[in-house]
């Protein structure tokens, strides 16, 4: 026999949908929008050393921040 939600059950049916949801979007969209410095202390701690004039290929242009005005 299929159990049908009603009532209060389907709403903390639908409440722990979208908080599950949410939870695991927090840290894949939210906290990075959030603490873009973290991102960018890593940034720089990853690129530190590298030449980019040594690696880069022929008439490409060289990085550039992700994170500063385009």
């Amino acid at each position: 026999m299929p159990v049908i939600l009603s009532g209060w059950k389907y709403v903390a049916f639908i409440g722990t949908l979208v908080g599950a949801i949410g939870i695991t979007m927090y840290p894949i969209f939210i906290e990075p929008v959030l603490n873009v410095d973290k991102y960018k202390q890593i940034q720089a701690r990853n690129r530190e050393g590298v030449i980019q004039d040594a690696i880069q290929p022929g008439n490409m242009k060289v990085w550039s921040d992700p994170f500063g005005k385009k």
